[in-house]
């Protein structure tokens, strides 16, 4: 059997069996609804520690421009954050997830970034669960309203909103707490 001949018989092995494998899928997914029939509500209530200062800070700087620091927004600052998530404002509460992921400031008139972060559960009701945030937060503003576009484990296809505050803030290291009201639909 010649070269030809051999890619030939594994060419007919693959037109075959790709179909058949799609239509397993296919097939698997039409038979589980996912939890999808029943849509609840939940809503929480937490604290995010986002600490800049000491020896191991939560959130570091990772980029920003030679003007960020000349415009009143600091835009262009961008910075990774690892905050802890605790029910309640001390930070000895009970922690019960991390805050992780993206800050960037957008604004050159006014401190608002746009944060994308997973909100990860570590323990409790929802260990092992994550949500999605998703949208701008003008830092300043006494209330602020931010998007939840998706999460995983208990917040399979997630949607909701959050509404957070600042609880505490070091006007000297920066270093601040918030408090978030999350309202979640989710199957």
């Amino acid at each position: 059997m010649d070269l030809v001949q051999s890619m030939m018989i594994i060419l007919s092995v693959i037109v075959v069996a790709v179909p058949f494998a799609e239509s397993q899928v296919d097939d698997q997914w039409q038979q589980s609804s996912y939890g999808i029939e029943t849509q609840k509500i939940t809503r929480l209530h937490l604290f995010l520690h986002d600490m800049v200062s000491g020896k191991n800070p939560s959130a570091v700087k990772v980029a920003d421009h030679s003007n960020t620091y000349n415009s009143p927004g600091y835009f262009g600052f961008v910075a990774m954050a690892d905050d802890i998530l605790t029910e309640g404002p001390e930070p000895t509460s009970k922690a019960i997830g991390r805050a992780q992921g993206l800050i960037a400031f957008a604004s050159r008139e006014e401190f608002a970034e746009v944060m994308s972060m997973s909100f990860v559960f570590t323990d409790g009701e929802f260990k092992g669960s994550s949500l999605s945030i998703l949208g701008r937060n003008p830092i300043l503003q006494p209330v602020r309203e931010m998007p939840i576009i998706g999460g995983t484990g208990s917040f399979r296809f997630a949607r909701g909103f959050v509404v957070s505050k600042t609880h505490w803030v070091n006007v000297t290291t920066h270093d601040l707490i918030e408090e978030y009201h999350l309202t979640i639909m989710h199957h």
